[in-house]
């Protein structure tokens, strides 16, 4: 392809020539619909049209994965065609429009009559385009500025219980996870601004005694708010936040929109914790909605500094291969040529212990990571503080190349931790 375009690649499923249902797509989602219109002249399709760039057969299938009312009606049998489809975009149908570039990429595309499955893949940008939107103002190096942690995986834990407690209560929570050594603590994703613990109350609450913690040690724990909500209330909220001293901010992506994201963005200099919660809905089904490649890509062009991609062995459902190569994709710049500081730390939570750390740096080899383990801190049976220093334990041994339950022998925590958890 051109070098200047936008590249989108997509897996379809078909019962009609998926040549032909490539062409619908480029069409379809640049300067045509289903005929030729009057106006679209061949100079016109040739400066505004997305071109299919490549179309490569798959397999075959007996039955479709979706339902197609408009197949059905023509009685179209099958058998239902799989393919890859890259199509090529001119950047100047979209302009610096991130809303619109997740609709043309992204859009009117799942409903194509010609299709029973479609899911877009990955999406690559050139480097001229991705310079147009904002970049991490924080990132992986500004992360371990704030934190104070050079070196080593960032480890951190999430408030629980999720939603109940109240300001002084959570404030009595943070002021033990940072005496048991935290460098990361972040709200939970349905907790945001309660009845019972507003922002307006939990956020200096919170923040005095980081700050006494930092006074007393001269360490200061990154905590992300989560300030989800309608966009001048966040902007509201990271100010708050900021008066207070604090360092980093977390909204729910899916829910808040990519202009709310990006207004945010603008708005304030702390860290911006995207939270991907709802991804599984555009993400399970392998002939539907969005690959992780793709989906952090639209989201690290609104200018975010940390990304969620699960945790290895954890609690949901997702492969540990797509958590690996959602962590790589964190490491890797959005366009060819453009510095190293257009990455983002990738964090790695969902039912994360001691005992997942080997997998992880196995599959990693770096420790650029934020590693949140919510009940293996919290649940240890030792405490918090055990609980922090057992991951720690298994991150030395890794990192030293060593076997963690051969480490464990002079590290009680760390035993403690696996034959409790790996028990269960």
């Amino acid at each position: 392809m051109s070098g200047d375009r936008i590249l989108a690649s997509y897996v379809i499923e078909t019962p009609l020539d998926p040549a032909a249902v490539a062409e619908v797509m480029a069409g379809e989602q640049s300067s045509g619909t289903f005929t030729r219109v009057a106006g679209e002249t061949d100079d016109l399709r040739a400066r505004a049209r997305a071109t299919v760039t490549s179309v490569q057969l798959l397999d075959e299938v007996d039955a479709p994965s979706l339902p197609n009312a408009w197949l059905e009606r023509r009685g179209q049998p099958g058998p239902w065609r799989r393919a890859r489809i890259d199509i090529a975009f001119p950047p100047a149908n979209i302009g610096a429009n991130l809303p619109t570039l997740a609709s043309t990429v992204a859009g009117n595309l799942y409903d194509l009559g010609e299709v029973t499955g479609l899911r877009l893949e990955t999406l690559h940008v050139p480097a001229s385009y991705r310079e147009r939107f904002d970049f991490p103002r924080v990132g992986i190096a500004g992360t371990r500025r704030a934190t104070g942690v050079s070196q080593g995986a960032l480890v951190g834990t999430i408030i629980k219980p999720n939603v109940g407690l109240t300001a002084p209560q959570i404030a009595e929570l943070v002021a033990q996870l940072c005496a048991a050594g935290v460098d990361f603590i972040k709200d939970d994703e349905v907790c945001a601004d309660p009845e019972h613990a507003p922002l307006a109350q939990r956020v200096p609450a919170v923040m005095r005694v980081v700050r006494e913690h930092a006074e007393r040690t001269g360490k200061k724990v990154m905590v992300a708010f989560n300030i989800t909500d309608e966009t001048d209330a966040m902007r509201r909220h990271a100010d708050l936040v900021e008066r207070e001293g604090g360092t980093c901010v977390m909204a729910s992506l899916n829910a808040c929109g990519y202009s709310a994201i990006q207004s945010l963005r603008r708005h304030t200099p702390l860290a911006l914790h995207g939270h991907r919660n709802g991804f599984g809905a555009l993400s399970r089904h392998p002939l539907l909605g969005i690959g992780y490649q793709a989906y952090q890509t639209l989201w690290r062009l609104a200018g975010v500094d940390h990304m969620h991609v699960h945790g290895l062995q954890g609690k949901f459902s997702q492969a540990d291969e797509e958590v690996i190569s959602g962590a790589r994709d964190s490491y890797t710049p959005l366009a060819e040529g453009l510095a190293q500081d257009d990455v983002v730390m990738p964090a790695f939570s969902s039912g994360q212990w001691a005992g997942t750390v080997p997998a992880t740096w196995a599959a990693i080899g770096r420790d650029d990571l934020l590693f949140m383990a919510g009940g293996g801190i919290l649940a240890h049976p030792d405490g918090p503080a055990a609980g922090v220093t057992s991951i720690r334990q298994a991150w030395q041994a890794v990192r030293a190349g060593e076997d963690v339950a051969d480490y464990a022998r002079e590290a009680p925590e760390l035993a403690r931790a696996l034959a409790f958890f790996g028990s269960k």
